[in-house]
């Protein structure tokens, strides 16, 4: 049960916004070095942040669960080689409740905004039900990936079925027997297809452009045998790992995918013997640009009798199913959107006003998007972002990317209490830099040359989500923070 509030103002030395695995492994962390006096404002009821939203049929991570748990706090015993999400958020909730955080953890609380106060370097902080949170340290660990993104089509609220987007599950609604449409295939939607098409009378799946789809990897011996050898596990985390990194190298260096492209395609082949089916699916762009999906049993599924893929844009949506270009009209009961999130979307919505009484939102739209490794951002003291810009992998697990943040923002806390500063502050050219040489490094990767639109690039065309190098190279960059790169603000 997490702690009460009263009217008055909760003062606190860190104030963590978010109780998903960055939000909880921030916490873990202060509370294994001793530290007490923090808080986590999570605006649900529960822990597990994606991992408590997305319930929809077939929801596991697409990252071999060996990776996906803390290094500080590695689950042992996976059932199988691909957690399920309920397994996932069992492993989160279980260490709430163990390292009973959930005293420091304040339930049904969102954020509206923040406000730097440069009398006494405090992060003064709003929630919608109008309490106010003072802190010294802020940590913004939302998400990137939790604001649903619906597609415009006209017509959409005249439906008279059911819709939801897939991190908007409606239990409610029983899909048996029914006429049931997807819009989308990517990573959710392949988890979700293969599971609706048993239950379904009939299912559409509406794609726009097509997936590079890889066979998964089931890693059935070493799964059970590190179940029961630490040895064992930590060899197998090891392999794992380092093979996924040789493939951010060829995300970097796209004609080095040529390999793993003709896999992707034999793929598709042994799956698909239709060819009219086989040559819908086969993307037009080079391999990596879109995230890599990997499944069994997606393209299997769309060979079955009850199963339609419709490759015709989307033009309108009507009471009773969906309008295609060619002017079909789909009768459908029921639409389910798994059409993806807004990159950034919580951080967006929070209105967050630093130094000068500059927004985040000003500097970035007067500036471009920058940060300093994903974590920092100049004119914003003492907060650190966890999950920031362009610290996303399309190769590895995301956890290494957050642990090292988390370290990082660690030190720039230590850096500040060891010089007696009042706020630590990354400076104006140690961002420039860092952002010159990311996106330098960003326009020679497969998501720029790849000849593909994907949620990677905003609108205009800039990659804001991806990190371009390899984890181990972040991890060596933020393993400690360099003073030179930060100033030390004193009280006014």
């Amino acid at each position: 049960m997490g702690s009460s509030v009263s009217e008055a103002v909760r003062q606190v030395r860190v104030l963590i916004v978010g109780a998903g695995f960055a939000g909880l492994g921030m916490a873990l962390q202060l509370a294994g070095r001793g530290e007490r006096d923090f808080l986590v404002l999570e605006k649900a009821d529960a822990v597990g942040g994606t991992w408590r939203q997305n319930t929809y049929p077939g929801c596991e991570c697409d990252i071999p669960s060996v990776l996906y748990s803390y290094s500080f706090a590695p689950k042992a015993d996976w059932s199988s080689s691909h957690a399920a999400q309920p397994e996932i958020l069992d492993y989160l909730t279980e260490l709430t409740e163990r390292h009973a955080l959930g005293d420091h953890i304040e339930f049904g609380s969102e954020v509206a905004g923040a406000q730097w106060n440069e009398t006494d370097c405090r992060w003064h902080v709003f929630d919608k039900a109008g309490r106010e949170f003072v802190a010294r340290y802020l940590v913004l660990a939302s998400g990137a990936l939790n604001v649903p993104r619906l597609p415009r089509i006209p017509g959409a609220e005249t439906f008279a079925g059911a819709s939801m987007h897939s991190a908007q599950w409606r239990d409610d609604v029983d899909l048996t027997g029914k006429r049931v449409a997807v819009v989308g295939t990517g990573a959710s939607a392949v988890q979700i297809v293969p599971h609706l098409a048993r239950e379904a009378a009939s299912l559409h799946v509406f794609q726009r452009t097509p997936a590079w789809v890889l066979p998964r990897r089931r890693f059935r011996a070493a799964v059970a045998v590190s179940r029961r050898s630490a040895l064992v596990r930590r060899l197998f985390r090891g392999a794992v790992y380092w093979g996924a990194e040789l493939l951010g190298i060829g995300l970097r260096r796209p004609r080095l995918l040529e390999r793993t492209q003709n896999r992707a395609l034999a793929h598709l082949r042994r799956q698909v013997p239709d060819v009219t089916l086989r040559d819908a699916l086969t993307p037009d762009y080079r391999i990596g640009c879109k995230r890599i999906l990997r499944s069994d049993d997606f393209y299997p599924t769309l060979t079955r009798a009850n199963t339609t893929l419709v490759t015709d844009p989307i033009t309108a949506i009507h009471p009773s199913g969906i309008e295609t270009a060619d002017g079909t009209r789909h009768e459908v009961d029921v639409v389910v959107y798994a059409t993806g999130f807004r990159v950034a979307g919580a951080t967006n919505r929070m209105h967050l006003v630093g130094r000068g009484g500059v927004s985040l939102l000003e500097r970035w739209q007067h500036d471009g998007v920058r940060t300093h490794l994903g974590v920092t951002v100049a004119g914003m003291p003492n907060a650190f972002f966890l999950s920031g810009p362009n610290t996303g992998l399309g190769h590895n697990s995301v956890i290494v990317m957050i642990e090292a943040q988390i370290a990082h923002a660690l030190d720039a806390m230590r850096l500040a209490e060891e010089t007696g500063a009042a706020a630590v502050e990354v400076r104006t050219e140690a961002q420039d830099d860092f952002d010159s040489s990311l996106r330098k490094r960003l326009s020679r990767g497969v998501w720029s040359v790849g000849g593909c639109a994907s949620w990677y690039l905003d609108a205009r065309g800039a990659n804001h989500a991806l990190w371009p190098g390899s984890s181990w190279a972040y991890r060596r960059r933020t393993r400690s923070v360099h003073p030179a790169d930060y100033a030390l603000l004193t009280h006014h």
